[in-house]
């Protein structure tokens, strides 16, 4: 097998550190070799926090897949996601006066957003580099413009950077394990390269992975991300909130929490005839009289607030129900009862809710466990039409496109 064409990838998740190898044939197919999902040290949110911890942490995870597939590793892929990633979007102008647009015009404005960025914040890295629009004479245009005639050319670029601090430390870790860093990719877009469709992603859609500590969230337009954040709050502060002001342990709280039914139509199973929490939730805790009435104000207050970050960046990126985006949900947290209903009501948004999420602990679930890393196989494999590759990941698809590969040839 030819050390080129075997690579990995691993998703550092606050919860599981998830890796997978895989060999690119000839024909430019992938074919996944093995997988391993062990337990997160020494990384939280995407900041190592504990760099021994972190990097025998990485070992084991990446030796677990090494010794089933029977190889070993130069180099990997690291997904990330983290509530210090920066998104920007920019916008450059050129006149072209009346001239035909060239690759040159494309690569200036390339050059002057990419150095814009960079000047904004020496302290961040880019990630992502992704193209959005360009606007010629007022007139939108998703494909390069090349050779048409213009007396003006705008180019919208989105940029996804995080600190370079955080870089480091990360490479670091990777150091000590003998094993070069090939490129990051977000999770937000490894999610929505496996989830959503092409149609649902050139037209318009938000996906939110609910998780239990954080909530991460992409809007993708033109096949392009046009925002994306990550807020570190998450449905594990629903059970938090009830166990404090219902002085119930945790682990209690986290059994009624998933027994909500959000629709908030029917909680018979969590409450008696007379409105009170049923005697079978108290496990530990000594029994006392909860009503009904406390609970689901408790949770319908921490998730209007979970709702109500999340609308604020849906208010600055414009986006609304008549524009024809749909709202995804995804993640461990989206398997609460009825919570697209919510959802759905509070946003006025077609919300659906997609089903392959993991369960904690399932590990026959490939599809499920996997989801972030199946799509960075896709985006490494078969290109992004979009997003600008970075110099430092080898080519494998002969599908990308014109913008991705720009980048190459930039300094």
């Amino acid at each position: 097998m030819a050390s080129n064409n075997l690579k990995g990838i691993i998703e550092l998740g606050n919860i599981y550190f998830k890796c997978i190898i895989f060999q690119i044939n000839s024909d430019n197919k992938s074919k996944i070799l093995s997988n391993s999902m062990t337990q997160s040290e020494g990384i939280h949110n995407g900041v190592v926090v504990d760099l021994v911890k972190a990097s025998n942490s990485i070992r084991s995870c990446i030796g677990v897949a090494e010794k089933k597939s029977n190889v070993m590793l130069k180099k990997i892929s690291v997904i990330l996601e983290q509530p210090e990633f920066l998104c920007t979007k920019l916008s450059k102008n050129r006149k072209i006066d009346g001239a035909k647009i060239l690759r040159e015009d494309i690569e200036f404005l390339l050059r002057e957003a990419k150095k814009q960025v960079i000047m904004n914040d020496q302290n961040q890295s880019i990630i992502h580099i992704f193209n959005h629009n360009y606007i010629v004479d007022g007139k939108k245009f998703i494909e390069e413009p090349i050779d048409v005639y213009a007396n003006y050319l705008s180019h919208e670029i989105t940029f996804l950077t995080m600190p370079k601090n955080n870089i480091k430390n990360i490479e670091q870790a990777f150091i000590n394990c003998d094993i070069e860093i090939e490129r990051y990719i977000s999770c937000t877009f490894a999610l929505a390269a496996e989830l959503l469709s092409n149609n649902e992603l050139q037209y318009g859609s938000m996906l939110v992975d609910f998780g239990y500590e954080k909530i991460s969230l992409g809007l993708f337009k033109n096949l392009s991300l046009v925002h994306s954040a990550t807020l570190p709050i998450g449905v594990n502060h629903i059970a938090k909130d009830i166990s404090k002001v219902c002085l119930l342990n945790l682990q209690e709280s986290e059994i009624i929490r998933n027994k909500i039914d959000f629709s908030f139509q029917n909680n018979n199973e969590l409450f008696n005839e007379n409105g009170n929490l049923k005697n079978v939730f108290f496990k530990d805790s000594g029994f006392r009289k909860i009503s009904k009435s406390l609970i689901l104000n408790i949770a319908k207050a921490r998730l209007d607030e979970i709702f109500q970050k999340i609308k604020k960046h849906v208010i600055i990126k414009e986006l609304n129900s008549s524009s024809g985006t749909n709202l995804f949900i995804t993640g461990g947290g989206s398997n609460l009862l009825n919570l697209e209903k919510y959802c759905s009501d509070f946003f006025g948004f077609n919300v659906k809710k997609l089903y392959n999420n993991n369960q904690k602990g399932n590990y026959k679930d490939f599809k499920g466990n996997f989801t972030s890393c199946l799509g960075a196989l896709k985006i490494i494999t078969d290109g992004w039409d979009t997003e600008a590759i970075p110099k430092s990941a080898s080519r494998n698809s002969q599908k990308i496109g014109f913008f991705a590969n720009i980048f190459r040839n930039l300094t």
